[in-house]
């Protein structure tokens, strides 16, 4: 790496430090995206600022193009908000994130609790899936960590749906800038999402009572792997305080949630965009 590409390479992430995070797509557990992206960069800050402000504030427009229901062929598009509120390092509150607190954090960690929220399931949104019933909203509390190897973040979490789909599950994680000048610059990087018997058999699974309203054959969904996908994130930060931000996604599902009747495509994308502001 020449001086000239160093110099464009390091100042990259020196302006990712000066932002309280990267993507936040509004907040939901059924969508491809990885959950690396909705905090993408937040870890490397620590190595690269020295006094973290007290307080950070972004708002902004979100756009979000996902399938209708995992597993589905269609898609739709969401608007929604763009909310980033964060304190020192220790506490946040994001459309992405959720709301959480990082409780052990240093240079190159971050190990934290947070509360977001499961969207569900409407059993009208999709021919497929008349007659299984809706999949109600809930909350999702979760565990995560993340470790800085630079340039790579390593992350794990493990959540609990506190209804709906009634179950738990985590994803393994890896990612790491790819690309930068001052004003551009790219994360990238692999997850692989486990879940356990609860979460895949609402989820993707066919009871009796759905197989006699749907038509459907019966099908009992085991937990385990899930899905593996990759995704990338891009930031342009137009001037000090306005930016826009896009993320795209692709996942695949696996083993059992693969297999499922409901399923009309293995294959999932997700794609974001937001326009924010940073005070």
């Amino acid at each position: 790496m020449d001086d000239f590409v160093r110099r464009g390479f390091w100042a990259a992430i020196a302006s990712l430090a000066l932002m309280a995070g990267m993507t936040r797509a509004q907040a939901q557990t059924s969508s491809p995206m990885a959950e690396w992206q909705y905090s993408a960069g937040v870890p490397l800050r620590s190595m690269f600022e020295d006094n973290i402000p007290d307080w950070q504030f972004e708002l902004g427009a979100a756009g979000n193009v996902q399938p209708i229901y995992p597993g589905g062929g269609k898609y739709r598009f969401e608007p929604g908000p763009d909310i980033d509120v964060r304190y020192k390092d220790l506490a946040f509150f994001s459309t992405g994130e959720g709301l959480g607190v990082n409780l052990l954090r240093g240079n190159t960690y971050r190990i934290g609790a947070a509360l977001g929220f499961d969207r569900g399931r409407e059993a009208d949104s999709d021919t497929r899936l008349h007659g299984t019933g809706d999949i109600g909203w809930a909350p999702v509390p979760k565990l995560f960590a993340e470790y800085v190897i630079f340039p790579v973040v390593l992350r794990a979490d493990v959540r609990r749906a506190l209804g709906g789909v009634d179950g738990w599950a985590g994803d393994l994680s890896a990612y790491m800038p790819v690309w930068g000048t001052e004003k551009i610059f790219v994360f990238a990087g692999p997850t692989v999402s486990f879940v356990d018997d609860a979460w895949n058999r609402h989820e993707f699974g066919i009871s009796a009572t759905q197989h006699l309203r749907s038509g459907l054959p019966r099908y009992d969904a085991q937990g385990g792997l899930q899905s593996a996908g990759f995704g990338s994130n891009l930031t342009w930060l137009i001037t000090d305080h306005w930016l826009v931000e896009g993320g795209v996604t692709a996942a695949r599902l696996l083993d059992s949630a693969a297999h499922s009747p409901l399923v009309r495509a293995r294959m999932q994308y997700d794609a974001n965009f937001t326009v924010g502001y940073i005070f």
